[in-house]
């Protein structure tokens, strides 16, 4: 049994959550409130109205709250959405206030868009926040220096999260995501035709394009994407599947929407994270090189550091030729991915197993 790592004076953790979807970032606070009930606190985790909602452990209680981000305006309805978003902001720093107020609590901040409201809410003793965005606009900035008062302790899930946060004054440490482990290893023999496939919300940074557009250039292989999408991501979507549906892949791409982990890695032989803007530590990412899928990624934040020493195959960001070349040496190539998926296993064992990041991860945020 891991050793608990928190301290005694933390009687109630609170979890703050913008969205009600469940992606990576939701992922991981579910496994540290779990973590949490074990060593003895109460958890309340605040949240909108979704799919999250019924993902939470019976015992934890759950405080309804406004969706804390932008849902896909652009123009002058982005202007009017932002002024809705403060109001949210400070109607939801209300609803906060009175749970944050009792002694032992301790107010986890899950995203970044969480901040201004809890900021609000948990007044000079501050919030700790648990960094899933790698900081590269204006606007993700201009939040930060808003709700910086308020930030107790940042806890960065990669290194390269970490660095901007850091320029920024904003006190950090990182501790690293994880997954289940040890696990078994999927079989390695290709599919007929191989299929590459992607684990990730449809929202236009993931690069599902970019994917799209490697595989037009590949007869022959296969595309599927396991995941949902936000309702301000309809229209993309919408895009994407126009995209499929031309003449150079038409019958050769499939949605399959939210799947089961397992399910969706058995059928691929490849699993592509091809974001367009860096992402922090992307889970999708580590639970394929768990079970033993060989990973092509883009090479900029966390994923950088999760395949690095031959841990998986990187290419330049938005870049679909590179992406096609990639594939094709994945395929092409069977010692190329037995020493892909040893190295990418190794990599788990050493540093993202899960038993050993959730209390590290738990203990830096309200230790």
């Amino acid at each position: 049994m891991t050793e608990s790592t928190t301290k005694p004076s933390v009687g109630r953790v609170v979890f703050v959550a913008h969205s009600g979807q469940v992606s990576g970032a939701e992922k991981v606070m579910l496994d540290l409130a779990r973590q949490a009930l074990r060593d003895g606190h109460d958890v309340t985790v605040a949240c909108p109205a979704g799919p999250l909602v019924d993902r939470l452990p019976p015992t934890v209680e759950h405080l309804a709250i406004d969706h804390l981000g932008l849902t896909g305006e652009s123009g002058a309805a982005r202007i009017a959405g932002g002024a809705r978003l403060v109001a949210r902001w400070f109607r939801t720093g209300r609803r906060l206030r009175a749970a944050a107020a009792e002694p032992g609590v301790a107010v986890v901040v899950n995203s970044l868009n969480a901040l201004p409201a809890a900021r609000l809410a948990a007044g000079p003793r501050g919030v700790s926040w648990l960094v899933h965005d790698t900081v590269i606009t204006g606007r993700q900035r201009a939040v930060i220096r808003l709700a910086r008062p308020g930030i107790r302790r940042a806890v960065a899930v990669s290194d390269a999260t970490a660095q901007p946060l850091r320029a920024l004054g904003v006190p950090v440490v990182v501790r690293h995501n994880g997954v289940a482990w040890p696990v078994d290893a999927l079989p390695q023999v290709l599919h007929t035709p191989p299929v590459v496939g992607m684990l990730a919300l449809l929202t236009p940074w993931k690069g599902h394009r970019v994917l799209l557009d490697a595989v037009a250039e590949l007869p022959g292989v296969r595309v599927e994407f396991a995941g949902g999408h936000f309702p301000g991501d309809v229209d993309h979507v919408a895009a994407l599947r126009a995209r499929a549906a031309e003449p150079d892949l038409d019958g050769r791409v499939e949605f399959l929407g939210h799947r089961d982990l397992c399910e969706a890695l058995t059928r691929f032989d490849i699993v592509v994270s091809a974001s367009v803007e860096p992402e922090a530590g992307p889970l999708s990412v580590l639970e394929a090189m768990a079970y033993g899928r060989p990973v092509i990624g883009t090479d900029h934040g966390g994923t950088t550091e999760f395949l690095a020493d031959d841990a998986g195959v990187l290419v330049p960001p938005g870049d679909p030729v590179a992406m096609a070349r990639a594939i094709s040496r994945v395929l092409s190539d069977p010692t190329l991915r037995a020493d892909v998926v040893a190295g990418a296993r190794r990599r788990v064992a050493q540093h993202h197993d899960l038993s050993v990041t959730v209390p590290a991860m738990l203990g830096a945020l309200i230790g």
